[in-house]
């Protein structure tokens, strides 16, 4: 499997091999979940390939980066673990660096961005973590860590830039040889690079037919530049911010320069389809990271069409409040939930008429909002907008259809055309 560039860091390249994944595996068994490779009909039928799922989002942490760290911690000297270990990172890394340490009674300390969100800290300090944040960006908490391994002795464990992590990160690829053994393509969402790498390397040898992709986020295209695609650097907040990566590391570049087809780019809208996707149709908890591999499917089925594919979902560490936003933006999208404007006279019984007309029609009103004061209306008049639950864009047509027949002005607010993907 030729990379897109030649591969100019050989020594690099050499610092891990299948031996080391081979003992990486060893290493970790009975500590970690051999996540299941299911069957995914729907994406199959979208895409036109034969679709599986890898699903590291089941892991303990909801996260592959179980594995690397786990790696790492279980190969510590007892001196190493009576220092303790740093570690910076925005989620899923620090909470596979803080399981592994409480598993070994280990001290960790886990130094996070500002910003992180609150389910991220709050799962972290569940394996029992010291949390620090400090800086605006992984960059930032990266600086501080190495500072507080230099001042207070701790072991630095890093993210993905280190022969262990990638190690540890390719006994992914073991088991989809293993599992998936006619697999011709696999498609990895990519950051910092050890989850690709691993699995490009594992897979070099025990299924050497078989393409390796690797997917970044439009805004982070590190990697993307490394293979020869023009592309700017973006940054800015992203949905998939498990790869909002600013480098990928130095030793999975090498790898993947020598192993990985090639890296495509997704974009934020894409990135949020297949999320959506992924909750409402496969019934799979993903975060925006790991949908990465399922929105270059199906941005991309011509270079997987009739292929046997299997995706990587990374991991499932998605907050809570995202998750129902991008499903009542699916709602919006679909034409099951839209806004109405009606205009109306200011007088009683007319709202209590037009919720009348709804529910007749079979709608189910959410919202209410009567203006009066800030809209361009007749001193009697107000305007109504309403976010209506229905069965579709044609249905919500046919209500306000129903509305303006009963003689009252209406317009379906934000109607785009734009049904998605269901």
């Amino acid at each position: 499997m030729p990379g897109s560039v030649p591969d100019d860091r050989p020594d690099l390249a050499a610092a891990v091999d299948l031996a080391a994944i081979r003992r990486a595996a060893a290493l970790l068994a009975g500590h970690i979940l051999r996540t299941p490779v299911i069957a995914a009909p729907r994406l199959s039928a979208a895409s036109g390939a034969r679709v599986s799922l890898k699903l590291e989002n089941l892991q303990h942490t909801g996260s592959f980066k179980v594995r690397g760290a786990g790696v790492k911690l279980l190969s510590l000297d007892e001196a190493g673990r009576r220092r303790g270990v740093v570690a910076a990172s925005a989620g899923n890394h620090a909470q596979g660096v803080a399981f592994y340490a409480r598993a070994l009674g280990v001290r960790a300390v886990i130094v996070m961005p500002e910003g992180t969100p609150f389910a991220k800290i709050a799962a972290t300090q569940h394996f029992g973590a010291e949390i620090v944040l400090k800086g605006g960006s992984v960059a930032d908490a990266a600086s501080h860590a190495a500072r507080l391994a230099a001042q207070e002795g701790l072991v630095l464990i890093p993210p993905f830039d280190d022969p262990l992590i990638v190690a540890g990160q390719g006994t992914v690829g073991l088991e989809i040889a293993d599992q998936c053994p006619e697999v011709e393509i696999v498609i990895v969402p990519v950051g910092g690079g050890g989850l690709l790498a691993g699995i490009a390397l594992a897979l070099s040898e025990t299924a050497p037919e078989c393409a390796v992709y690797g997917v970044e986020v439009s805004a982070y295209p590190s990697l993307a530049r490394s293979f020869g695609h023009d592309v700017p650097d973006r940054a800015g907040p992203t949905l998939a911010e498990g790869i909002a990566v600013d480098r990928a590391g130095a030793l999975p570049t090498a790898l993947a320069r020598r192993l990985v087809k090639d890296v495509l780019l997704v974009s934020e809208r894409e990135v949020e389809l297949a999320l959506e996707r992924l909750l409402i149709e496969d019934k799979i908890l993903s975060e925006g990271a790991a949908a990465a591999s399922v929105a270059a499917l199906l941005a991309r089925p011509d270079l997987f069409r009739g292929r046997r594919v299997c995706l990587v979902i990374s991991g499932g560490n998605i907050d809570a409040r995202v998750v129902s936003t991008i499903l009542l933006r699916g709602l919006y999208r679909s034409g099951r939930m839209v806004r109405l404007r009606v205009e109306t006279s200011d007088r009683p019984g007319v709202l209590a008429r037009i919720a009348g007309i709804i529910a007749e029609a079979g709608g189910n009103i959410v919202e209410v909002y009567h203006h009066r004061l800030f809209h361009d209306v007749p001193i009697k008049g107000a305007d109504l907008d309403l976010v209506i639950e229905g069965r579709g864009r044609d249905h919500a047509e046919a209500m306000a259809g129903s509305i303006r027949a009963a003689g009252f002005p209406a317009v379906l607010l934000d109607t785009s055309g734009d049904d998605g993907h269901l």
